[in-house]
């Protein structure tokens, strides 16, 4: 059945469209909820909770651009929730130097990169989410999560900073491990 097909049929809250939904963008949607939550248990609520509201929401739906995009945002959104207006969100120090964070794609393995990213506190991890791996600028993160665009890129540093130190860590482990 065909994507529109099956949209329209959820709008008309048919179960079993909803399941067909549901399994085309289970594991796409899983991995954005993975990137907004702490661990994998917050993660599987969010994508619950995400579904429901898209299939409560889906007769705002229009048609225009792209119905994986929408969804996508409603995901994200929802994940980010808990988390808007927190007060550790504010931050401490501005005067922190954007840190590039370079990867041996050889040793380190992406479910590893994804584990140090979710260990970040909340704060940095939202961040370094949206910025990074979403692409949204710091204007979109900060109003996102109501915060400064000031604290968005002290958060986003101290995030690169806190995954390069792991990522070093990690890498000469490896390499006192092969030198045995």
């Amino acid at each position: 059945m065909r994507l529109d097909q099956i949209i329209n049929d959820c709008k008309k809250n048919y179960p079993k469209a909803q399941e067909q939904l549901y399994q085309l963008f289970a594991k796409k949607f899983f991995g954005v909820c993975l990137k907004y939550s702490s661990n994998y248990a917050d993660a599987q609520d969010n994508l619950q909770d995400g579904f429901l509201i898209i299939f409560r929401k889906i007769e705002q739906f229009s048609g225009k651009g792209s119905f994986e995009g929408w969804a996508k945002r409603i995901m994200i959104n929802n994940a980010l929730q808990k988390y808007r207006g927190v007060r550790y969100m504010e931050v401490i120090n501005e005067n922190i130097p954007d840190t590039a964070i370079e990867v041996d794609d050889e040793n380190i393995s992406i479910d590893y990169l994804m584990q140090i990213i979710q260990e970040l506190p909340d704060q940095y991890r939202l961040v370094f989410s949206l910025y990074v791996l979403d692409g949204y600028s710091h204007k979109e993160v900060a109003e996102m999560l109501k915060i400064t665009t000031g604290t968005t890129k002290s958060n986003l540093a101290r995030a690169r900073l806190i995954l390069k130190e792991k990522i070093e860590a990690y890498t000469r482990i490896e390499i006192k491990s092969l030198a045995k």
